[in-house]
């Protein structure tokens, strides 16, 4: 049996691209997150600073909570957990493929943002999702790159991805777009971009742009940590960290709606929820 790959200083997309040309089949774990493959493509990403796939389901209406664990109990061990749902009749096809792609390149820009060195490869290691929808390698990383200069135009200091996010004092804030408006009432001093998303049901992708708008008005900060000192008062606790993700099949779930990676792959999808 191979033996998973250590720790080298190879940048992720680098360590993406040999695997997509020899066809590689396993998870690839980065410092935030896991990227899995098969047989050279990207079949899901898992990023512990993102909603997962069944938060979005469950949060935005789409998927009954029940139903959600039910496909879980009954196909999660045999990592089939979307064909689960959809021949049981809880979801269509073409609402779990879109939301599962947009999960898919939300979790891949936090995995890919810094580009940070590939830990490991797990040959062989499967999701517990199961097939959903395979995207080409190099689509990821095209995408993940156009995510992080549109972020970066809007406001180039990346820290609002992460941190805890606060309300500046004395900022008029009225006469806000709706949903910029709803994603500034979730800023509370404590909750993350990834928190507010899954509160607010939304994309972790348009989060991020309407808090970074919000930080371009001077709405919003990061909180800065408190350094202790002989005077100050102890650090606050962080904000309660995400579940760590697993390269073992078994229910971590976390979700999102939809973004706009490949319009014409996503054309016909949106006429299945239409149907739906």
């Amino acid at each position: 049996m191979s033996t998973p790959t250590l720790r080298t200083d190879e940048p992720a997309s680098a360590r993406l691209g040999t695997l997509a040309a020899q066809g590689a089949t396993g998870a690839l774990s980065t410092e935030t997150g896991i990227v899995y493959l098969a047989a050279g493509h990207v079949v899901h990403v898992e990023s512990a600073v993102t909603p997962d796939l069944g938060d979005l389901l469950t949060h935005s209406g789409a998927l009954a909570p029940d139903g959600w664990w039910e496909a879980i109990d009954q196909a999660g061990r045999r990592c089939s957990v979307g064909r689960q749902l959809v021949d049981s009749g809880h979801l269509a096809a073409g609402a779990l493929e879109l939301c599962h792609l947009g999960a898919l390149f939300d979790a891949a820009y936090f995995v890919l943002a810094h580009d940070g060195p590939a830990l490991r490869f797990r040959p062989g290691a499967a999701h517990w999702l199961g097939a959903v929808r395979s995207v080409p390698v190099d689509t990821v990383l095209r995408e993940s790159g156009r995510r992080r200069e549109l972020l970066h135009r809007i406001w180039p200091e990346s820290a609002v991805d992460r941190a805890p996010l606060a309300r500046v004092p004395g900022q008029d804030a009225t006469d806000l777009p709706a949903r910029r408006g709803r994603t500034l009432a979730q800023v509370d001093g404590v909750r993350t971009a990834a928190q507010i998303a899954t509160a607010l049901a939304c994309r972790t992708f348009h989060t991020l742009v309407e808090l970074r708008r919000l930080a371009a008005a001077g709405l919003v900060a990061p909180v800065a940590p408190l350094i202790p000192g002989p005077s100050s008062a102890p650090a606050p606790a962080p904000a309660s960290a995400p579940a760590t993700v697993s390269a073992e099949p078994g229910p971590v779930p976390r979700p999102l709606a939809s973004d706009e990676p490949e319009t014409a792959l996503l054309r016909r999808l949106l006429h299945a929820l239409e149907a739906l």
